[in-house]
């Protein structure tokens, strides 16, 4: 390895919930701006931290002078406190802390180091960002500072009497107070004198400085060896040479605090964001952005507008669920399903070969069910969220370029990123960049790369398969309980204890719910395997830079959770039912299984069984966990770390050490859940209307669990710079294009809407009803089959059939027994079909062009915003000429006072000579 090539000495990159889930990698500048890990020698190590007392202080953010704040926060544990038999691998973690410390301080970060009030050998070291290197890195990290006043601002009494309506649902703005908005320019070290004046602890906000430090902190290197340097905090975390590493908080969540001129933002949030009494306020999106940074303030505002058109959803939902429960006793098909002398009378071939004849009119309380979300009403409520998907996602757009104004984050994407520190350290061929035509480092050749993508590829391939083969199981449990069910359910001598629900619990409904259940405990296991898979995959092939690696392990998940949570939706919806033949030559899986037929209702409302299982169950299991998880994990480390119980009250970043970290991923998890219920919402929500009311009530529940696990259990989440919500922008288009075409193949080939609608308009008349009407669909959607032609494969001894049954029915459009064509399918299923397809292709073309129409319309940047990007442009470019101005003028004025006196000299001379 070459002298100027550094190693992190790291094979993976940890996102296990240790203490080193705070540190993440920043830019890399070029090593002739700014002290890094190149210029730094071995024998630049003499430096130690300074140790001292606890001063009894414990809301203090500074050191023990009171002057310099503490911007990041240290721990490890004293090594000359273990045991003599371990003193080397210890004095070993010892060289390496004290020579990481000194090079801190070469690279001009202050330290200063406190033992731990309540756990013994415990030191914390706090570091200080000074001035002058606050002003360097702010340059690198491309910072952006205020340069002048706002002066922008939209008057409109619309607006005002709008305000004054909702301003009930706003945060209190007695406590949290607006800020003064400011046009802002990045920060520039020799033009500090062009942005507006401020007192230097107030001119760079603790995020800013705890992003300094962390940068710092991933770069400073800990060992050398010849022309091995070893660098980053991220491995001493992982081999526990520190046992923490993060910002600190700004005071209690719960008690503000005693120093006067702590703004306790914390403690701000927890009271108008965090607490359950807020549930129906809005969030104060500047408050969180300027504390927790402009990532986790893009993904709260998300999820914050993805709540509020999930309400009007949700009412569009409702509507249609009470519709259809209005229509619920009058729905004709129903009442003949239900009918003693209609579906009383109509005797149902077996559908499976353990299965006896059954009555039609035993699914009556099925049928009712399916009224409620089976009906036209469902139809319109389609279409409609179609339409609101679209305008969600360009509304979201033309928000979220307002926030990018807002924040500061405009040009955040066009800076050039660097490679993550992880893929430097494995640098060690060479190759001819084809842009700029230089030698570059990479750290595999091209056939190397090829040979990380294909294992990756196959690996992320095994993984879905597995999920399809416990689809393929859970079917066979299906076919299996189905089989078992139809056969005990009508045994009298079995089940006695559940002979009260024996009129209610058919093989069906008790197959579907079990086999629901069944489902979502698989893919939760399946899930928190496939986490790890996934993360080694990715760390595996070593993407270039962040960006890269967090949009290719958001790939990786979202194939996987996609295929894990819906592929049971969609064998239901979509294959079940579809190909099972007829009873005299039913359809086998593996040549054994007879495939599962659906009720006669359809497999609507099995889908919608499933669909609430899963999205009921997900919920409920996520909110769990997010609160109890963390708060057991807190519970218990306090009980098992606090060995030395003094009367003192703890500083505030040991207070902070005993909460836990929040990981690298723990965002993406928070997204990733979003997402899936996204898909929920959209993919199949002809199938169940109520989908959007239940988002809504649980997205309005995870807001406030999410900021108060946050503000509460959580050490400070590191600031970091996000323009947008990122891959999740485009996998959300693709779900929302996917949405029209699912929900239109859902009615046509689910529902039983198209059908009752052929036999409605064409049928019914010719059946003899006189006018249109639904009286006959029952009778005409069931074909006849005869008893006697049933296959000797299709008999089994085990079921004694009644023998005087000579005709059964079955759900499907056949001609009789006895007909030129019998079990053929009739005229009747063609004219289904075509209607089937014909429905697909309108109502895909109509939506699709509204949603076309809608994207074109809906402009990503609205006009005010676009005005007040070409005012901050302006500003900057003037305010940034003047300075270089002034600068020209400085540099040229002792050049233009040297030619002046010059000329005079000469002058002088001219007349001396005359005078001579």
């Amino acid at each position: 390895m070459d002298d100027n090539i550094p190693e992190m000495d790291s094979d993976t990159e940890d996102f296990s919930d240790s203490k080193l889930g705070m540190i993440h990698e920043e830019v890399v500048y070029p090593e002739e701006f700014l002290p890094t890990y190149y210029a730094i020698k071995e024998e630049e190590s003499g430096n130690k931290t300074n140790l001292v007392e606890y001063n009894n202080r414990p809301d203090s953010l500074f050191f023990n002078d009171g002057v310099r704040s503490v911007d990041f926060i240290l721990v490890y544990e004293d090594e000359d406190s273990k045991p003599f038999d371990k003193k080397y691998t210890f004095q070993k973690r010892k060289d390496k802390r004290e020579y990481f410390e000194s090079c801190l301080m070469n690279m001009g970060l202050e330290l200063e180091a406190t033992p731990s009030v309540h756990i013994d050998h415990l030191i914390y070291v706090k570091v200080h960002v000074p001035w002058e290197v606050q002003c360097t890195y702010a340059e690198v990290l491309h910072i952006k500072t205020p340069i002048e006043i706002k002066d922008h601002v939209v008057h409109s009494s619309i607006r005002n009497v709008f305000n004054c309506i909702t301003k009930h649902f706003k945060p209190n703005e007695k406590l949290i107070k607006k800020e003064v908005d400011y046009y802002t320019a990045p920060y520039q070290k020799e033009r500090h004198e062009s942005f507006i004046k401020m007192d230097k602890e107030k001119f760079f906000t603790p995020s800013m400085r705890s992003r300094m430090a962390n940068f710092i902190l991933c770069r400073a290197p800990y060992e050398i060896k010849g022309n091995v340097k070893k660098f980053g905090i991220t491995k001493l975390l992982r081999d526990g040479v520190y046992k923490a590493a993060y910002p600190l908080h700004d005071c209690r969540f719960n008690v503000k605090s005693t120093v006067e001129s702590c703004p306790n933002e914390r403690y701000l949030l927890y009271k108008e964001w965090a607490h359950p009494k807020n549930f129906y306020k809005t969030q104060p999106l500047d408050l969180i952005r300027k504390y927790y940074g402009e990532k986790i303030g893009i993904y709260f505002a998300w999820l914050g507008f993805y709540t509020k058109m999930l309400a009007f959803a949700s009412v569009m939902g409702l509507v249609c669920f009470f519709y259809g429960y209005h229509i619920q006793e009058k729905s004709t098909w129903s009442k003949e399903v239900c009918d003693p002398d209609i579906g009383g009378k109509i005797i149902m071939c077996p559908q499976c070969d353990l299965c006896n004849y059954w009555i039609l009119n035993s699914t009556c309380d099925t049928s009712k069910t399916l009224t409620i979300f089976d009906h036209f009403g469902t139809l319109v409520f389609a279409v409609f969220m179609a339409v609101w998907v679209t305008v969600f996602l360009e509304f979201w757009k033309r928000y979220q370029s307002q926030l990018e104004f807002e924040w500061d984050t405009v040009e955040f994407l066009e800076q050039q990123e660097p490679s993550r520190p992880e893929y430097d350290a494995k640098c060690v061929h060479e190759r001819k960049n084809s842009v700029t035509g230089v030698k570059e480092k990479v750290p595999f050749t091209f056939f190397g790369r090829c040979f990380r993508l294909s294992i990756g590829i196959g690996t992320v391939l095994f993984w879905i398969m597995l999920i399809l083969a416990s689809i393929v199981a859970i079917i066979i449990y299906r076919l299996v309980v189905f089989f078992t069910l139809s056969i005990k359910l009508k045994d009298s001598g079995n089940f006695t204890t559940l002979e009260p629900l024996k009129e209610y619990v058919t093989p069906q409904m008790a197959t579907s719910v079990t086999a629901g259940l069944l489902n979502f405990v698989v893919i939760m296991i399946l899930n928190t395997l496939y986490e790890r898979v996934a993360i080694w995959i990715t760390d595996f092939e070593l993407p270039r830079t962040r960006t890269d690696y967090e949009n290719s392990l958001t790939l990786k998940m979202f194939l996987f959770q996609f295929v894990n949570y819906y592929s049971s939706c969609f064998y239901i919806a979509f294959v079940k039912g579809k190909i099972v033949g007829h009873p005299g030559q039913p359809v086998y899986i593996l040549g054994k299984y007879r495939n599962e037929e659906c009720d006669p209702g359809g497999c609507l409302i099995e889908l919608t069984t499933q669909l609430a299982i899963i999205m009921g169950g997900k919920a409920i299991w996520n909110n769990i966990q997010e609160v109890l998880v963390p708060w057991v994990k807190n519970l218990i480390f306090r009980y098992c770390t606090r060995v030395n119980p003094k009367k003192v009250d703890p500083p505030r970043w040991e207070q902070d050490f005993e909460l836990q970290p929040f990981t690298k991923l723990g965002l993406f998890y928070e997204y990733l859940e979003m997402v899936i219920q996204f898909g929920f919402v959209t993919l199949f929500v002809a199938s169940f209307p109520l989908a959007p009311f239940l988002a809504l009530v649980n997205n309005i529940i995870e807001i406030r669990v999410d900021a108060w696990k946050m503000t509460t259990q959580f050490q400070r989440i590191l600031p970091e710079k996000a323009r947008d919500i990122g891959a999740w922008q485009p996998i959300l288009q693709s779900i929302a294009i996917l949405a029209v075409a699912t929900n239109a193949m859902l009615i046509a080939f689910t529902s039983d809407i198209i059908p009752r609608m052929v036999y409605y308009w064409s049928f019914s008349v010719e059946e003899g009803y006189g006018n249109h009407s639904m009286s006959g669909f029952i009778n005409s959607s069931l074909s006849y089959f005869d008893t006697n032609d049933f296959r000797p494969a299709t008999v089994t001894d085990a079921v004694e059939r009644p023998q005087n049954i000579t005709i059964c029915r079955y759900r499907d459009f056949r001609f009789p027994p006895g007909h030129p064509r019998e079990y053929q399918y009739n005229m009747h299923y063609w004219h289904v079909i075509a209607a089937k397809m014909a429905f697909i292709i309108v109502v895909e073309h109509v939506a699709y062009l509204t949603k076309f129409i809608l994207a074109f319309a809906i402009p990503d940047v609205s006009y005010t915003t676009r005005e007040q990007l070409k005012r901050e442009k302006y500003l900057t470019q003037v305010i940034l000429h003047e300075v270089n101005l002034n600068l020209m003028a400085k540099c040229l004025k002792p050049v233009v006072h040297d030619m002046s006196s010059h000329m005079a000299r000469n002058k002088d001379d001219e007349v001396e000579l005359s005078e001579y």
